[in-house]
């Protein structure tokens, strides 16, 4: 789905549109939003929520030459779930998609989260 372009030395993003982040992520299967569900919307376990909290664009003449992405998805669940982390990471892996985990249970929801922090490259 993406292209690869290595932009710093010894780092690659994949090169996405928004469009396209949201339909990887809906080959998951599961149910997915950006930012956060609307009150009374939430859908059962598991689910995925993503955003794209920072940018490091490329510079150049002046300008932002480059969207440079922050793309977090979280991964809620009931319990620690194997089975859709690693639905999730299989999608990840098969768009070149690199990435670093994290997972922390929320006492307040009574729930498990999973996070993965990646960068992408936007185009369009």
């Amino acid at each position: 789905m993406g292209r690869e372009r290595a932009t710093h030395i010894g780092r690659k993003e994949t090169e996405m549109t928004y469009k396209q982040v949201f339909d990887m992520l809906k080959t998951t299967n599961l149910s997915v939003v950006y930012n956060s569900w609307e009150i009374g919307s939430v859908p059962a376990l598991p689910y995925i929520v993503f955003t794209y909290p920072n940018n490091d664009d490329l510079f150049a003449d002046n300008i932002n030459y480059q969207t440079i992405v922050q793309l977090n998805i979280e991964l809620y669940s009931k319990n620690k779930d194997f089975t859709s982390e690693g639905t999730l990471e299989t999608v990840l892996k098969n768009n070149g998609i690199p990435f670093q985990k994290s997972s922390v249970w929320i006492d307040s929801e009574n729930l498990y989260q999973t996070l993965y922090t990646t960068e992408v490259l936007i185009n369009g």
